[in-house]
């Protein structure tokens, strides 16, 4: 049996190989104080359910064992063997009653904290798995899946360090399993010792790493800043098993480190293979739009608008993409429009409608249109910078001067760091006759154009978020 675990540091989901183990039911003299002595015959009745229960023969078990620990309720076999059975049949409450009473009876028996606190562990009580976990592996420091069991444990509790060594101890007793392996990196990982955890999974033969473990190991690679081989892990997993999480953890890392065109390949190759999923779409959306493909990026996400209208990750995108094309007619751009249209608080997506119209062919016959988007994004967020940007733009394209200064006064206010607010400004300034005005912004301009020298950066810093960050947080 597994339990998915979702750790909160990875940026993927990566998750613990569980495998909560109770131990089996073995014969025992064990005995609490004041037991009454078992008769012959119910002795035989006892190794008759035992033997029942071991063969898998659960109801025939259960009936018998009942009526014994009922009729001996301090008799350790019956009460551990019923609690066992009761849990593997899905009758926790009944279980939790049965092995507390086993613990009581004998407090010194390791099986009896084992099961106890493997089914803590099942019930999600980390605290109380804790306890009982930990009173098993002193008393039993050489069992392996206890060991596992209160990784998992305190990894729910988080305390990822402390699971390590449980996980640690779980695989130096049994290093054939490469699930305690890969339990204590991962553990280390949350725990950030990114390079504790790299040493275990170097230590790994190259012919035993899973594509679990490749993932692991390229999250850890990333988190020390070694990309190259990060990547290459990146790879090794997304080839013995391509799954979409390894292949779209795949293309994170390529679009992480600017690889658009392996990035692309290998969204096309993960579209194909789980046609459902949409985020190798955006993924390759955002490559084509940081190749300055923007053309492709535009049909990209006004498809995935198209298929989900209230999909607001690629109404944003789309925009972006539009406003970065330039002049010139591209159908998809206008779903942008209808978007705006749909959502007429939203003072982002209205503005890039505007934009998707100013860089339209014949744009000077809608200019109309486009400044009463514009006004309407003002109104939605008087602080929005673009849009005071923007309506500038429009009023120079009608030769109004002195309309656009306010405009873009006001933008560089909101953005001082806006290289293009300063240049549309200065040529305000300039057609105004303020020479010197127009000389400071020039000078401005300059300075921020050299700052952002490299506008890929910017342009990469905004869409990444989409990739990164859940919901394009």
């Amino acid at each position: 049996m597994s339990l998915p675990f979702h750790p909160a540091v990875s940026p993927r989901t990566a998750s613990l190989l569980l495998a909560i183990v109770f131990c089996a039911v073995s014969p025992s003299s064990a005995q609490g104080p004041s037991a009454k002595p078992m008769s012959p015959a119910d002795r035989t009745a006892l190794q008759a359910a035992l033997q029942n229960y071991d063969q898998g023969k659960t109801q025939a078990a259960e009936p018998a064992l009942l009526t014994l620990a009922t009729r001996y309720p301090r008799n350790y076999e019956a009460n551990e063997a019923l609690g066992s059975l009761y849990t593997e049949t899905g009758n926790l409450p009944q279980a939790l009653i049965y092995l507390r009473r086993a613990c009581n009876i004998a407090p010194g028996q390791a099986l009896a904290h084992a099961n106890l606190g493997a089914l803590y562990l099942k019930t999600t009580q980390p605290p109380e798995a804790i306890h009982e976990l930990e009173i098993a592996a002193r008393l039993d420091p050489h069992n392996a899946p206890n060991q596992d069991n209160l990784g998992q444990a305190l990894m729910l509790a988080k305390q990822p360090k402390a699971a390590a060594k449980a996980f640690a101890a779980a695989a130096a007793l049994s290093p054939e399993n490469a699930d305690y392996t890969y339990n204590e990196a991962l553990a280390l990982y949350e725990a950030g010792s990114y390079q504790e955890a790299a040493s275990v999974l170097e230590a790994i033969p190259a012919t035993s790493m899973t594509p679990e473990l490749h993932a692991l190991a390229a999250d850890v690679e990333e988190h020390a800043g070694a990309f190259a081989p990060a990547l290459k892990h990146f790879q090794a997993a997304a080839s013995a098993n391509p799954s979409d999480q390894n292949l779209y953890a795949l293309i994170v890392e390529l679009l992480r480190h600017w690889n658009w065109e392996e990035a692309i390949q290998v969204a096309s190759f993960g579209t194909s293979r789980f046609p459902a999923s949409n985020h190798f779409r955006t993924a390759a959306g955002i490559a084509f739009y940081a190749k300055g493909n923007y053309a492709a990026a535009v049909d990209t996400f006004s498809t995935l608008l198209q298929q989900d209208p209230e999909n607001t990750m690629a109404a944003d995108l789309l925009g972006r993409s539009c406003s970065a094309l330039g002049d010139g007619v591209n159908d998809g751009c206008a779903v942008v429009g209808d978007f705006a249209t749909r959502h007429p608080g939203n003072a982002v997506m209205t503005t890039y409608a505007a934009i998707a119209i100013l860089h339209a062919q014949q744009a000077d016959q809608h200019l109309d249109q486009a400044a009463s988007l514009l006004k309407e994004a003002i109104a939605a967020d008087p602080n929005y910078a673009e849009a005071y940007l923007r309506m500038g733009v429009l009023e120079q394209m009608r030769q109004h001067w002195a309309d656009s200064t306010p405009y873009l006064e006001r933008c560089v206010t909101l953005n001082p760091t806006g290289a293009e607010a300063h240049y549309r400004l200065s040529r305000a300034y300039a057609h105004l006759g303020r020479s010197a005005d127009a000389q400071q912004q020039i000078a401005l301009h300059q300075r921020y154009s050299r700052q952002s020298k490299d506008s890929l950066d910017s342009r990469m810093q905004e869409v990444m978020r989409f990739i990164l960050s859940p919901n394009g947080a």
